[in-house]
């Protein structure tokens, strides 16, 4: 804790706090748009088998209607609309009789869809559906996709949450920024499903190593007061980025020209990172106090603080970091999160409420073809209702704290999801009310738990704590898409699933975890222990105030 002397003297929050903010807050609005960009890229268009009397012209009777000719050759689907995935083997001309129903034909008559689809571009020009016929028997490969995709943010998590540690957050920011920018442009050069599958992987595992280099960066760099407001502002930019996502695809109606749009300016990212200082704090507990001094004095001339130059000396932070730097000599691994019983009840928590906010997050932002035809406007509602949500953030956690804001708007998600399984499917807005409500709640929720998870792990641990715990949450984002493919056969299994465990999690939060509004940001696990007794103390003063005022 003793660094937060070092960075007020280099200024505390000034100019070059707003300059880090404002540049990492450019991939910040541009990572949302990779992770729901298949809402709209791999969108599933109308479509139907290709028939040789409809849509061969050579074959095509000058002297019947189109839509007689639909009917004699694709029988009808479940709600009266041309089957999707079957066709008549021979045209069926004794259903255009006037006394003859549609049913006067059997599955016998009929064949999958041989010769391909014909597919409705009046949405969009092109999908990757469309380009790989992902419909009928291959529909499984549109949830293949983004699970994989989820798979790389997961793998990278694990990944750069321990390679950072070794080797700074800085530098893995600037390469992963350099790894979307080129996975995500090659991606629509891609010339199978399977090559476009592992690119996508790619750009989600460099993705992963983005969010967590920001995210640390943010809150390394920040004093304690300041931190809800910053980690409030990045995740209005998450939440921006959905906006923008939903004009983008509003715009640019084939998917090659939107992956382009949301990959390319990650090079420019790329460049412009460079300037960015390393963590001070990582280079003091990784005995690197000649660094961390440079960096210090250059974030103090940026800030104005002209006498730093003075003050700021090897001497001075050498003293004031000695504890924490010999505390932190021993290097770390992610076997380290479960050393003592305090850090290890954290860390499990931290897992667990991480899983279930993506599970359910996931499950609701990846399926927006099944709460309405306009999924752009669905899409900006999200992002639009998500802004207002993380924007009241600051405010909540300053009146409720860290774990009864997360608690509390975690356990109103889940019960929104539940709820929304009363509601008929025709009552569509009602719907979309419900689904917009739960998105606020979990804007609120993942904005709480980026700040309340960053004070949880000292300094050392924070970014292998960070990647670990953001696994777990992939691992429920790869869930969220695959159990909602079990809604044909037990359609109540994935809003059940959802709900239920986004209930238990947040109630995991208030049996479990500490409060931890207004302490100073912990370095090392003795930091840890002393929080705990401050809560204790704390509690116990409560208690005293509560019967003094019974009695």
């Amino acid at each position: 804790m003793a660094f937060l002397k070092l960075l007020e003297q280099a200024g505390g929050v000034g100019l070059f706090q707003a300059l880090q903010v404002f540049t990492l807050l450019l991939p910040s609005v541009l990572l949302p748009s990779h992770i729901l960009l298949e809402n709209f890229s791999a969108a599933v268009p109308s479509h139907r088998c290709w028939a040789h009397m409809l849509d061969n012209s050579s074959e095509v009777p000058a002297n019947i209607a189109p839509e007689s000719l639909l009917a004699v050759s694709i029988p009808p689907g479940p709600n009266n609309e041309p089957h999707q995935c079957r066709r008549f083997r021979q045209p069926q001309w004794q259903l255009l009789e006037p006394n003859t129903t549609a049913t006067n034909w059997s599955e016998a008559a009929t064949e999958p869809c041989l010769d391909g689809w014909v597919y409705d571009h009046s949405t969009f020009t092109s999908t990757i559906v469309t380009k790989w016929d992902l419909v009928c028997g291959s529909r499984i490969l549109k949830a293949l996709a983004q699970a994989i995709f989820m798979s790389g943010i997961l793998v990278g998590n694990f990944v750069w949450g321990l390679l950072s540690h070794r080797f700074g957050r800085k530098l893995i920011l600037s390469w992963s920024c350099l790894q979307v920018g080129v996975a995500g442009t090659s991606t629509i050069f891609a010339p199978t499903f399977l090559v476009y599958c592992g690119l996508r992987f790619m750009t989600a595992f460099g993705m992963s190593g983005i969010f967590l280099s920001v995210l640390t960066l943010m809150v390394e760099w920040t004093t304690t007061h300041r931190r809800a407001v910053t980690l409030t502002v990045l995740g209005c930019a998450y939440s921006m980025g959905q906006m923008v996502l939903a004009g983008l695809a509003f715009t640019l109606r084939d998917w090659r020209v939107l992956q382009l749009a949301v990959s390319v300016p990650f090079l420019a990212i790329f460049l412009i990172s460079w300037w960015l200082p390393e963590s001070a704090r990582w280079l003091l507990t990784t005995g690197q106090p000649d660094r961390a001094l440079q960096e210090l004095k250059r974030v103090a001339k940026i800030n104005g603080h002209k006498e730093a130059q003075k003050t700021l000396t090897i001497e001075v932070v050498r003293s004031s970091m000695e504890e924490e730097v010999e505390s932190e000599k021993d290097p770390w691994s992610v076997l380290d999160l479960f050393r003592g019983p305090e850090l290890r009840c954290r860390c499990w928590v931290a897992l667990l409420v991480n899983f279930s906010i993506a599970l359910a997050y996931f499950g609701l932002v990846l399926d927006l073809q099944s709460l309405g035809h306009d999924i752009f406007l669905i899409q900006a509602l999200f992002g639009a209702v998500d802004i207002l949500a993380r924007a009241t953030t600051t405010f909540l956690v300053r009146f409720l704290g860290r774990r009864m804001t997360q608690a509390s708007f975690q356990t109103v998600a889940g019960l929104s999801i539940l709820v929304n399984v009363l509601v008929p499917q025709d009552l569509q807005a009602l719907r979309v009310f419900f689904a917009v409500l739960g998105k606020g709640c979990f804007g609120i929720t993942l904005t709480c738990f980026s700040i309340y998870k960053a004070e949880l792990f000292p300094t050392s641990l924070r970014m292998i704590a960070d990647g670990f715990v953001q696994s777990a949450g992939r691992l429920g984002a790869m869930m969220g898409p695959l159990i909602l493919m079990s809604r044909q056969t037990l359609p109540l299994l994935p809003p059940l699933s959802y709900g239920v465990i986004s209930i238990i999690s947040s109630l995991t939060i208030l049996l479990f975890l500490p409060e931890t509004q207004g302490l100073p940001l912990p370095d090392t696990l003795q930091d840890l222990q002393n929080q705990r007794s401050a809560a204790a103390r704390a509690n116990q003063q409560e208690v005293v105030i509560t019967e003094s005022t019974w009695l």
